[in-house]
């Protein structure tokens, strides 16, 4: 048994989960799971680098993590970022800062190590449940990964559309405009075009989706009055309710989306690119699984994701 903290550094949030990892086992056992919005992709896609403020609101929640791991008794910790600090031209400030907030490197990874990591994750919870193969899609604020295998990756893609970075390249009206809504579609078909190159999507039988943008479409689709983590892992939609679930997010006001009680304040203004994102990559997965002869006809959302991967990780080192 190994105890161990697993954070995820991404464009728009700063998670960290404490587990006791049984290797021989195969057990994962939660102590602590929390998550902040820090928004360290604050203008990254615009300007290449972190923002100062950004990067002191994320080592602020980075030595908030250090005391929570001192306090639990950690023995191994593995942080690791992804696209915002991956794009960013300073990128070495925000190095020498978690370094010195938590005494450890963080890992700027590549998309496919990403989606390695986020295929582990879910899939060491959903394999039981769900027939293979997987495509698992990881949507994040800055990048998506699709990454597709049964026991593990055998084709994988990041795409460089997110939640953050599609409201900040096209989404900015309240709600946002038909042509403004048409950008954003264009850019995430493209990615998609791209992907699927590499990606065989028509040869999934289970979509599964992670992250944040994702499991807050499922907790409107689900009516939920507030966020309901039990609630959301392993949850089932249809495609038609997620896709109207979308649709609905996408068209509301920030106004509107800060009043319904599952949804993060962070979130409100980048959910209605997440929708975007999330409604594309289901529409192109189920359109390419019927042309190749099968049926896609529901979705599956995981709480378990990246930070369950980086978990496993950590305790194999």
């Amino acid at each position: 048994m190994t105890r161990v903290a697993a954070i995820d550094c991404g464009t728009n949030s700063i998670r960290l989960l404490v587990a006791d990892v049984d290797l021989a086992a195969g057990t994962l056992v939660d102590l602590d799971r929390r998550m902040e919005v820090v928004r360290l992709g604050q203008g990254v896609d615009r300007t290449g680098r972190i923002a100062p403020e950004a990067l002191e609101r994320t080592l602020d929640a980075s030595r908030r993590y250090a005391a929570i791991c001192d306090d639990l008794g950690v023995e191994v910790v593995r942080f690791v970022a992804t696209s915002a600090s991956r794009d960013a031209e300073n990128r070495d400030d925000f190095v020498r800062g978690v370094q010195d907030a938590l005494g450890v490197e963080p890992e700027v990874v590549e998309g496919t190590e990403e989606a390695a990591l986020s295929f582990r994750g879910a899939t060491g919870v959903l394999a039981g449940a769900h027939p293979g193969p997987f495509l698992v899609v990881d949507l994040g604020g800055g990048s998506t990964e699709v990454v597709l295998g049964s026991e593990s990756p055998t084709a994988a893609f990041s795409m460089d559309v997110g939640c953050v970075r599609m409201t900040e390249r096209h989404l900015l009206g309240d709600p946002p405009t038909r042509e403004q809504v048409a950008a954003a579609v264009a850019d995430v078909r493209a990615a998609l075009d791209e992907a699927g190159s590499v990606v065989p999507f028509g040869r999934a039988v289970t979509l599964v989706g992670l992250a944040g943008s994702v499991t807050t479409v499922t907790a409107h689709a689900l009516g939920l009055p507030a966020y309901d983590p039990h609630a959301i892992d392993g949850a089932v939609l249809t495609v038609a309710d997620t896709l109207a679930a979308c649709d609905d997010l996408l068209g509301r006001t920030r106004e509107q989306r800060a009043e319904l009680g599952f949804m993060h304040p962070g979130r409100v203004d980048v959910i209605g690119a997440g929708a975007l994102v999330w409604r594309e990559v289901v529409t192109r997965v189920r359109d390419e699984v019927v042309a190749a002869g099968g049926t896609l006809d529901s979705v599956v959302t995981s709480e378990h994701d990246i930070l369950d991967g980086i978990a496993w990780s950590a305790a194999e080192r």
